[in-house]
């Protein structure tokens, strides 16, 4: 599946803005985990832009409908199907494979960015620092909705330290910003 084809999929099922905001945070923090792994970038991509496509319209089947409809819609990979559903730790899949484990990874930290982004008077992601976005991380309140808990599980199941794991999250939505 092509990067447009799963966006157009994505922006078929999603008429959030801001949930479709987020599946283009999880796609770039994606792309810059597989160029650092030097993974396969565009597989990394469709996934973090696919991973919640069924959120809005199935909030009690997620991600079990949208991984069903990927079944028998397209021809990704079960590695994709499988890091979508295990992306949702009450699913019970196991995160075995680098792809499940980032995304797992950075799904709830994008959320906590893009919060630190929006509190800015210019609300710019380029202008958020790590000093702030980890303060920010420790502070419960703010962006309450994150599970801090998922966020340091998924850095401890890819293997990279919290703080190395912040900064490269941040990176990789600074650096698409443009887009």
């Amino acid at each position: 599946m092509t990067r447009e084809e799963a966006l157009a999929l994505m922006q078929a099922h999603t008429p959030s803005a801001s949930l479709r905001r987020h599946m283009l945070n999880v796609e770039a923090a994606m792309r810059w985990y597989a160029r650092h792994w030097d993974e396969d970038e565009d597989l990394y991509g469709v996934t973090g832009l696919l991973h919640d496509f069924d959120y809005e319209a199935h909030p009690d089947e997620h991600p079990s409908w949208g991984v069903a409809y990927l079944r028998e819609h397209t021809s990704l990979p079960a590695e994709v199907l499988d890091a979508i559903l295990g992306h949702a730790a009450y699913t019970g899949v196991p995160r075995e494979t680098r792809l499940a484990k980032t995304l797992f990874a950075v799904d709830e930290l994008t959320g906590l960015v893009q919060a630190a982004a929006l509190i800015r008077p210019d609300r710019d992601v380029r202008g958020v620092e790590i000093g702030s976005l980890t303060k920010r991380f420790k502070t419960r309140s703010f962006a309450a909705g994150v599970n801090r808990e998922e966020v340091e599980q998924g850095a401890r199941e890819l293997g990279v330290e919290l703080s190395t794991h912040l900064a490269n999250v941040l990176r990789a939505l600074q650096e698409a910003a443009d887009s």
